[in-house]
């Protein structure tokens, strides 16, 4: 089957209009200030080796979806991480430890997160403890090991291994530093997130002055899609429609955003984008995105492997992408929406629109990436 003709059959899973949407940057910058996010700039250009990530044209993508410009923003080239976490974790770790180097740094993962932290602590030569589910890779682990920190793998899913670590660290004194909300805990991922807000810092220069109509944020707990509404509302001179993306396994903001308040959603079955296979959305990107969204949509993993290989060989555009898993719903439910004419012509996506899409990581499991290439 030919390239045009499989996309042509690309289908998401779920649509939902948010009914409660106002975006307001005041409230927006209310909960992540203009200050957090030019401050975790300003640190994180000083480090060794950052320079911008690519943002890349989509062109023979856009071409086909009859959509004028594609922008995707390639986080497999951020540090040697492979992925956008790289800007979130290091970035908390550096905040919260204040250059005492006795501070033992804790975290629960899917992968990228840890990594990122583990490379933080590494940094500053701080011990780090991170726990892991029994559903993440031991390729993912022993990247993490490699920055020198110590790996707890815990029976169970994320949620085991984040109990665990919680449960752990106040035994020990040790300093968590997570990507998710509960209460009284929220100034680290606030931290985390005021990281992450580099990439739509970065993004705002690299558009030439092009006004984004569309973009499309990947949740899991929500950190990355709050603080990219957070980056609109501080960087953007407009404001695009707003879609979340999740896989139809674990779409706890679209049911959350549905009911009107966090709902916990039962995962019957592990999505392969396992850094989005989470049941619950976190408190502070809750405050963010619950009037900020304008659509929630799901999709199914069937189309991940043909996505990782339509990047890999310049099917999208004119460069080679690595992009990992989580890297492939932006560009399915874009595809899928623009299959679906209603919808399409309800969104306003036509051939005057600029879609932002996020690559968030590249291979950054070297071993899945290879499964889904060869798939």
């Amino acid at each position: 089957m030919s390239f045009e003709s499989e996309v042509s059959n690309w289908k998401y899973s779920n649509f939902l209009i948010n009914k409660r949407t106002k975006f307001s940057k005041n409230n927006i910058l209310s909960i992540l200030s203009k200050n957090e996010m030019d401050e975790a700039y300003r640190i994180i250009s000083t480090w060794d080796n950052y320079s911008p990530t690519p943002l890349i044209s989509l062109n023979k993508l856009s071409e086909k979806l009859k959509i004028n410009k594609i922008f995707y923003k390639d986080e497999s080239k951020r540090f040697n991480l492979k992925s956008f976490k790289a800007l979130g974790g290091a970035y908390a770790v550096e905040k919260v430890s204040r250059g005492n180097k006795e501070i033992v740094i804790s975290t629960a993962t899917a992968g990228n997160h840890g990594r990122s932290v583990a490379w933080g602590s590494k940094k500053l030569g701080l011990k780090c403890k991170i726990f892991i589910s029994e559903y993440v890779s031991e390729f993912r682990a022993k990247v993490m090991r490699s920055f020198g920190a110590d790996v707890i793998r815990v029976k169970g899913n994320y949620d085991a291994s984040l109990k665990e670590c919680i449960k752990q660290s106040k035994q020990n004194n040790w300093q968590i530093v997570q990507d998710v909300a509960w209460q009284n805990y929220k100034l680290v991922p606030k931290l985390t997130m005021a990281g992450y807000s580099v990439m739509m810092k970065e993004i705002s220069e690299q558009i030439n002055n092009e006004q984004i109509s569309h973009v499309i944020l990947q949740a899991g707990v929500g950190g990355m899609a709050a603080a990219m509404v957070a980056g609109i509302a501080r960087y953007l001179d407009n404001v695009p429609k707003i879609i979340v993306v999740e896989p139809d396994s674990a779409a706890c903001v679209l049911e959350s955003v549905k009911a009107g308040e966090i709902k916990k959603i039962s995962i019957k079955k592990e999505s392969l984008m396992g850094g989005m296979s989470c049941d619950e959305v976190s408190l502070v990107p809750w405050e963010i995105l619950k009037n900020s969204v304008s659509y929630c949509i799901t999709v199914s993993d069937d189309y991940i492997s043909k996505t990782v290989k339509f990047l890999s060989n310049s099917k999208f555009s004119d460069e080679k992408i690595v992009g990992g898993e989580c890297s492939t719903p932006g560009i399915i439910s874009l595809t899928g929406l623009c299959n679906d004419s209603k919808i399409k012509n309800e969104i306003n996506l036509n051939e005057n629109s600029n879609v932002l899409l996020f690559g968030c990581e590249g291979d950054a499991d070297e071993e899945l990436y290879q499964k889904l290439l060869n798939a």
